[in-house]
């Protein structure tokens, strides 16, 4: 020291900060250089990811929608994928910022796809002790898997937007759209798969000697549909299981499925490194302890539009296991047999992919509201006919049709709701996206809970109630986030028109170029709809003469 001493800093000591304190998330910024061109390499990933999902879902899908039927002794099927949708919530409350933490999203991925292969092996030994512990392991992997997925693909969906100079929330949707394309298309190859499989003998459960039309009675008949009770059809000639050898071969298909798909995302896909996997604002961007990444979950709940987007989320797992195991089981098998359950389901699938990535293509022109006003309408029409229509095989034309319109009302969901995550919590995606997993997964615990008690007309009320509800919830959404976004308009055109005027007067000052510092000061931001994406973001531009 040079002996000076300032006798203002004397008494000053060291402040710890208070608890809880968060440091500035400008020091653990990571900037992401990318050349225009890399608008071609995030569309490549997209790819990736979402191909390699239709593979791991053709499995799983064709898996899933057969339990009910195939393995529904002391409903066995259905307290399996009960078993996998309540893995799923707890899973969902404690894993998926933690583990993507730890692994990055692409090996969370990959990780997370494993936890499927003992499920669908065990479907050659159904039996209580394999089934259960197995569909626990599913739900466990399938929390952070989904939210690595959306966390992925809302990042490179800003990253392209920035790139291509777009509107952030129509590049989101329109990703969200293709994928879910690719995904909605494993019901049409898995189904495929397994009534390939199982009409090879012409058989509609497990007898290879008779058609099913030959084998239906009216006295089956009048407890399908809306009066079927699963109590209630022990001996019903539709709902044997089918032949093991055929419930070999579509396991080991099945098996080697989930395999590909892993292998694809360890080898083809991009880290999202490349994209700033820790920039500002990401969990994964600060080291936080695991309590802190499990309260950031928690966290989440307290935002009023988390709580208003509760019902339309459970309603999305409702209505997706009402389809697959309701629909399958009182419909299709009831009336059809189980054989036909494929057929059916592919067109589901077929119009649920079409749809998803139509109305991903169309929200930017109409918006989103009248796309969900499309799908509730669908349901609320699909959910009142189910309720009085008497399934006959005399009319295998109309179970197509409703099958292909609740695909139409699905993919309004999948996309739509997964979009406006993706829109109202930039900051915090992966606690967003586990509540979303969450609060889906609820809506499957609570309609598996009850699938072997209740008949299908008191779940078709239930659905109706819950629907409605969601429905209010996600019109309060809409109309808090425009009337933040007129609010966030206006402050910014007056902010703009003041520094204009502050610019006129100091150039008449100081002759300073009107051009600098014109800019309007950034409105303060509240909860976490908005992002710092754009400055984390440069783009190189290389010019040759």
């Amino acid at each position: 020291m040079t002996g000076f001493t300032n006798s203002g800093f004397e008494n000053d000591e060291p402040v710890k900060p208070k608890v809880g304190f968060e440091p500035d998330t400008a020091s653990l910024r990571e900037k992401v250089i990318l050349n225009p061109g890399e608008k071609w390499r995030i569309l490549k990933n997209i790819t990736i990811i979402s191909f390699a999902f239709m593979v791991q879902f053709t499995a799983f899908q064709g898996t899933a929608n057969l339990q009910s039927s195939i393995n529904a002794t002391d409903g066995l099927g259905t307290v399996s994928l009960s078993a996998i949708y309540a893995a799923l919530v707890v899973s969902c409350i404690f894993l998926p910022t933690l583990i993507i933490r730890k692994l990055t999203a692409k090996w969370t991925l990959v990780f997370s796809m494993l936890c499927y292969a003992p499920y669908i092996a065990f479907q050659l030994f159904p039996r209580f002790y394999t089934l259960v512990p197995a569909g626990i392991l599913v739900g466990l992997g399938a929390a952070p898997m989904w939210a690595s997925k959306a966390t992925y693909l809302t990042q490179v969906g800003q990253v392209y937007a920035k790139i291509t100079e777009q509107a952030v929330d129509a590049i989101i949707v329109r990703f969200f759209g293709f994928f879910f394309l690719a995904w909605q298309t494993a019901e049409l190859w898995g189904n495929l798969i397994s009534s390939l499989v199982l009409s090879s003998g012409a058989h509609g459960g497990g007898s290879s000697s008779s058609s099913v039309n030959n084998t239906i009675t009216a006295e089956d008949l009048q407890f399908c549909g809306a009066n079927f009770c699963v109590h209630r059809v022990n001996g019903h000639s539709n709902l044997e299981r089918p032949p093991e050898h055929e419930i070999f071969e579509i396991s080991m298909i099945y098996l080697s499925c989930i395999l590909a798909a892993v292998a694809i995302i360890a080898i083809f896909l991009d880290p999202l490194k490349r994209y700033g996997e820790k920039r500002k604002g990401s969990q994964s961007a600060q080291e936080l302890s695991g309590m802190q990444l499990l309260s950031a979950t928690f966290r989440q709940m307290k935002k009023p539009n988390q709580q208003l987007l509760i019902p339309i989320t459970v309603f999305i797992g409702m209505e997706q296991a009402f389809i697959g195991a309701d629909f399958t089981q009182a419909y299709v098998s009831c009336a059809l047999g189980i054989h036909q359950i494929g057929f059916v389901m592919i067109c589901f699938g077929v119009v649920n992919a079409v749809c998803s990535i139509l109305f991903g293509s169309v929200m930017k022109y109409i918006g989103r509201t009248p796309i969900i006003v499309l799908g509730a309408v669908v349901h609320f029409t699909l959910i009142s006919v189910e309720l009085f229509w008497r399934p006959s095989p005399d009319n295998p034309i109309i179970f197509y049709a409703m099958s292909g319109l609740w695909g139409v009302g699905d993919a309004v969901w999948q996309t739509q709701i997964n979009g406006l995550y993706g829109l109202l919590f930039r900051r915090n995606k992966e606690a967003a996206f586990s509540n979303y997993r969450l609060w889906e997964s609820a809506g499957f615990v609570i309609a598996y809970a009850y699938a072997t008690t209740l008949c299908a007309r008191m779940k078709l009320y239930i659905l109706l109630a819950v629907l409605t509800l969601g429905c209010m919830g996600y019109v309060i959404v809409e109309i808090l986030y425009r009337r933040k976004q007129r609010k966030v308009k206006r402050q910014e055109k007056d902010e703009f028109d003041k520094k204009e005027k502050e610019k006129e007067a100091e150039a008449n000052k100081t002759g300073i170029d009107s051009n600098i510092n014109g800019l309007p000061v950034p409105v303060e931001e509240t909860d976490d709809e908005l992002d710092d994406l754009e400055e984390d973001i440069i783009l190189f531009l290389h010019f040759s003469l």
